[in-house]
């Protein structure tokens, strides 16, 4: 009974899941594990328990590394008390020091804040949003899986679709944990750290741009995977929204609370689209560190077409790292295929100026210059004057033909700062005997006009325009 197995395969699914809600990711099984070591004498075990032992002893090593990790991002505050004034500060020995003394943190105070964490203020912060229907939540599909984690889809109480990330129990970090220290349950607990890091970073790098966290046990809002070919086809509108989104979030990102953060595993699979903006979801490799350097030949980036260097602080750290690979890698998955391509021809000039100042601090403030000049109109002072006959209608019986990138795919419909660029752009098509400005606008503000070859009446409406070629004009002026 193929439906009886469907639900039974469903219930199984969603006993897991709740299952992993209950158990707080940010609560380890460090001490159960202590306690079970401290039971364990290395004088009466002999044989496989004696071996047993060693590799409990190093998978509590790594779960004692793993936690450090985590640590000083609830610590961190994003400012650089380094003093300069150090004798020895030539070869940047001194910062270095810092730099580690900053993360080999005391035992103590670091046993106290895991378990503030845990049980006190961190916890009821982390908690601020009602995790409360997820009791009655259902689980609908798996949206996607990798080497450690597993993305559900699933429905609250209420009728929300949010996404929850799970360990993959058959992922590949799982299985070469469970190979090397033969212990399921503590291999669970080390790979969940990655989902731990995530909820801190998630709580702290709050931004527009980055995938909001529904509750501590890493429910996020659902956004739509980034569809890079289905992106390209688009309107150049819509391609820039996505450039402008990552500019924007890798400007906060190079001076975040944590820091600077670089993204190490930067590809578009790491984000996705919640209402047509840009969102970073998958944060687990993201790194607050700074690199330390003696000279400006260890702050290197390698590229496959291109290398960097940045300069070596007398701090021993590597300047603006992070930001030049952020950005470097933003051009090369991003800007070179979304952003020249179609650009309008009032801000081509502009736009070949951001992709020739790759790295450039200035590329914030351009993306903010473009989006001025494309929302106020003012890239269109030069276009030829035309005659515009217009009527307060709609239209009827209408004879569409397509144009690429349309926001429509039966038809040619584009954005337009006003009637007049859309009747520059009917000039500019063959096939157009008139169009129609509906009122409808892009996130930008722009009209939104629907371009034809020709219609049998016009249609009283209330909401619309039409604008029809007036085919008396003479050959020295295009006219609608």
């Amino acid at each position: 009974m193929p439906g009886m197995g469907n639900s039974l395969r469903a219930a199984a699914l969603l006993a897991f899941v709740v299952l992993s809600i209950l158990v707080s990711l940010l609560i380890g099984s460090l001490q159960q594990f202590g306690s079970r070591m401290s039971y364990v004498s290395n004088a009466t075990l002999a044989g496989h328990e004696r071996e047993s032992a060693a590799l409990r002893g190093a998978l509590i090593h790594r779960l004692n590394e793993r936690r450090k990790e985590i640590i000083p991002l609830l610590l961190a505050t994003g400012d650089d008390d380094y003093d300069t004034d150090d004798d020895d500060d030539e070869s940047g020995l001194a910062g270095q020091r810092r730099l580690s003394s900053q993360r080999d943190l005391d035992s103590t105070s670091d046993s106290s804040l895991w378990n503030e964490i845990a049980h006190g203020s961190r916890k009821a912060h982390m908690d601020e949003l009602d995790c409360d229907s997820l009791v009655d939540m259902r689980a609908v599909e798996v949206l996607g899986s990798g080497y450690t984690k597993l993305v559900v889809k699933v429905n609250l109480a209420g009728g929300q679709n949010v996404a929850l990330k799970l360990v993959n129990e058959k992922g590949i970090d799982m299985g070469k944990c469970v190979e090397d220290f033969k212990d399921p349950q503590g291999c669970r607990e080390l790979v969940s750290y990655k989902l731990k890091k995530e909820i801190v970073l998630l709580q702290r790098l709050r931004h527009p741009n980055v995938i909001r966290v529904k509750c501590s046990n890493l429910i996020l809002e659902q956004g739509d995977p980034l569809q890079m070919i289905q992106l390209l086809q688009s309107p150049w509108e819509d391609r820039f929204r996505v450039c402008l989104d990552l500019v924007r979030l890798l400007h906060f990102l190079s001076q975040s609370p944590l820091g600077s953060v670089a993204l190490l595993d930067f590809q578009p699979r790491q984000f996705v689209t919640v209402s047509g903006m840009l969102k970073l979801t998958d944060l687990d490799d993201a790194s607050a560190e700074k690199t330390p350097c003696r000279t400006d030949a260890d702050c290197s980036l390698q590229f496959p077409h291109r290398n960097f260097t940045v300069p070596c602080s007398n701090r021993g750290v590597c300047e603006s790292l992070s930001e030049k690979r952020n950005i470097y890698n933003a051009y090369r998955y991003f800007f070179t295929y979304l952003l020249p391509h179609q650009a309008p021809p009032g801000l081509t000039h502009l736009v070949d100026d951001i992709m020739n100042s790759t790295g450039e601090d200035r590329r914030h403030l351009a993306f903010k210059h473009i989006l001025l000049l494309y929302k106020s109109g003012l890239h269109l002072d030069n276009l030829p004057p035309s005659i515009i006959r217009g009527k307060s209608m709609g239209t009827s019986g209408n004879v569409d033909y397509r144009c690429w990138p349309s926001y429509s795919q039966q038809g040619c419909v584009l954005s337009v700062h006003s009637a007049r660029e859309a009747a520059y752009i009917c000039n500019s098509h063959s096939q157009c005997n008139s169009f129609t400005l509906s009122g409808q606008k892009t996130w930008t503000g722009r009209l939104l006009a629907s371009f034809r070859s020709n219609f049998t009446h016009l249609v009283a409406d209330g909401t619309s325009e039409v604008y029809v070629k007036n085919t008396k004009a003479g050959p020295e002026t295009s006219t609608v």
